[in-house]
């Protein structure tokens, strides 16, 4: 076996935990997916004879690739003050992909994943490094340009931030569904009062409609004004079949059998805390909804 098969060999037994790294740090499969691909270019054209540990070696590469991305991202977005929701990973209800369960393991669902979009992009690296990979810290400075203890607060004050936002949702799959069902079954009657039953007073709505039309994606703040969207749109809820989305409870609707939303619920005792909602027709493409779709 010559040196470049060697390398992709090494760069395959590492893809998962690549991708679960690139993932947590883009909150895309397709962005993910694009980072592995230049990490192994990076791989390709570089001499690794003294690199002793190349699995730490090829995580600390799709980090820096992931924070150039990060940083591109932001600028962009900036200029921009649609509501971005992350990539849902959406699978049937009767369990997840296997190939995408590396990339959800420690309930990487979609409210932390849009707290962890609040953050800077130094702020993310540091904190999805250290706390959900214990990559050292020594390793982690060099890639965000701080110091050692610089990068310490870097991580803290993300760990702050992750602690006092991200809701946890309910672990059992049956009681999170019963009341995303309950959601659903007030929205397609029009009745206005149970809904807000099975909303949270502080309850967030996220809804990223791509450019199209202009000023359609929002985020929705309390249980009245998101009962009043889910009626505005309940001509959807009969075309609303049960997914896994990112492990969760969830839906993608799809009247005529055609992705128009993927919708993805936290339920927290009992009551939902946020929704999310993807109907972006270039990112739902993205997606591969058609082990859901197909009866």
């Amino acid at each position: 076996m010559d040196e470049h098969d060697w390398l992709a060999e090494q760069f395959e037994a590492n893809r998962t935990r690549l991708r679960a790294v690139a993932y947590r740090m883009l909150g895309s499969l397709s962005e993910a997916d694009d980072a592995l691909q230049e990490a192994w270019l990076r791989l390709s054209r570089s001499d690794t004879s003294e690199v002793e540990n190349l699995s730490g070696w090829l995580t600390r590469v799709v980090a820096r690739v992931c924070l150039d991305m990060l940083r591109s991202r932001k600028s962009r977005r900036e200029e921009s003050l649609e509501v971005h929701v992350p990539e849902p990973i959406v699978s049937r209800e009767d369990g997840i992909d296997p190939e995408y369960e590396a990339l959800l393991a420690d309930s990487v669902g979609l409210a932390l994943l849009a707290v962890l979009e609040t953050l800077t992009p130094a702020e993310r690296l540091a904190f999805v490094l250290h706390d959900m990979f214990a990559v050292p810290f020594k390793e982690i400075a060099p890639i965000v340009g701080r110091s050692l203890a610089a990068t310490r607060q870097l991580a803290s004050r993300s760990r702050r931030h992750v602690q006092g936002a991200a809701n946890v949702p309910n672990v059992d799959l049956a009681s999170q569904r019963e009341v995303v069902d309950a959601f659903f079954a007030a929205s397609r009657e029009g009745d206005f009062d149970a809904l807000v039953a099975v909303l949270d007073p502080d309850v967030v709505l996220r809804a990223d409609l791509g450019g199209v039309p202009a000023g359609a994606s929002r985020e929705v703040r309390g249980a009245p004004a998101v009962a009043d969207q889910a009626l505005t749109f309940s001509q959807f809820a009969p075309f609303a079949r049960p997914a896994l989305v990112n492990g969760a409870a969830g839906v993608v609707v799809a009247p005529r059998g055609r992705p128009y939303s993927v919708m993805g619920f936290t339920v927290r005792g009992g009551k939902i805390v946020e929704i999310d909602i993807l109907a972006d027709p270039a990112r739902l493409r993205q997606l591969d909804l058609l082990t859901v779709l197909d009866d």
